[in-house]
């Protein structure tokens, strides 16, 4: 019996995939080529910067970093930058959510016509923006215009696109209605019933706000703030075309240093520390937006 045993022969053959293992091999197929993608675009780049700001005049080495943080314009252009980014971001949640509780439960004549003009402000580009608001409150515009027609004034009246506070304007003129759409996505799933009930109890239009409206806009108004501070955070177009040589910020540095001087491991650095404030703040985002969505889903 034993010897029959040793002479039976011995299949080798491996057996057939499962089809578990057909998916799974299916699935790393299709991730690839995406995945590839995003090195590709994302990760190369950063890796890219990263290893250009180590270049010295002796090699490789930390001296440029040291150098750049060290410097006073650096700290200037990053106070300023997230300071006009914050403003800024101020500014469109607050005239954002006016606009849109006054587009969601204040019907008037032309409110769609509205509505579409403030989607219609989404496709535009950010220049454009500043374009108008030289024509506008420029020091030859037509509102300094006008006041020198109606007071003789001599010296225009209005002379802040140079500054830092035309920059916040023209940046909260462009990004409002990133704050406007998805609070009115919000405000179309809240419940008229529950409004109708609020009301129908005596609460008042400002508590209804405050203790219904509001709280249910929380992550909708979270979420816009977020990309508008991203946004403004890492916006150069409105900077160059209004702020000029008078506002420095971190994106107009890294153009300075990048394209004008060719200070390359300089601009480098600079966009270092760029990415690096995105990503934490995009970091941040997430958290807190986890945060509030499982609240809301307790």
């Amino acid at each position: 019996m034993s010897a029959m045993l040793l002479e039976r022969p011995v299949d080798s053959a491996e057996p057939p995939p499962t089809d578990a293992t057909r998916r799974r091999w299916r699935a790393v197929l299709w991730t690839l080529p995406p995945m590839l993608l995003v090195l590709l675009v994302a990760v190369y780049p950063i890796l890219r910067v990263l290893t250009e700001s180590t270049v010295t005049s002796d090699g490789r080495g930390t001296e440029v970093w040291s150098s750049v943080l060290s410097s006073e314009s650096f700290r200037n252009a990053l106070w300023r930058t997230v300071s006009i980014a914050l403003a800024s971001t101020a500014g469109c949640l607050v005239l954002g959510a006016f606009l849109a509780i006054v587009l969601a439960f204040v019907p008037f004549p032309g409110s769609a016509v509205v509505g579409r003009l403030i989607d219609t402000v989404l496709t535009l580009p950010s220049f454009l923006v500043t374009l108008a608001f030289t024509f506008l409150y420029g020091t030859a515009g037509a509102v300094n215009a006008l006041i020198a027609e109606l007071t003789g004034r001599d010296t225009p009246l209005l002379n802040f696109l140079n500054t830092p506070l035309g920059v916040i304007a023209a940046e909260i003129s462009f990004f409002t209605p990133f704050v406007v759409r998805p609070l009115l996505a919000a405000f179309a799933q809240l419940p008229r019933e529950q409004l109708d009930v609020a009301a129908s109890l005596g609460a008042s239009p400002w508590r209804v706000l405050r203790q219904i409206v509001l709280p249910e806009a929380w992550p909708a108004m979270a979420a816009g703030g977020s990309l508008v501070l991203l946004l403004t955070l890492n916006e150069f177009g409105i900077v160059l075309f209004t702020g000029a040589k008078g506002v420095l910020t971190l994106p107009a540095l890294i153009y300075t240093r990048g394209i004008v001087t060719f200070d390359l491991p300089g601009a480098a650095v600079l966009a270092s520390v760029q990415v690096a404030l995105s990503l934490t703040l995009y970091a941040a985002y997430r958290f807190v937006f986890a945060r509030v969505t499982a609240r809301k889903g307790q």
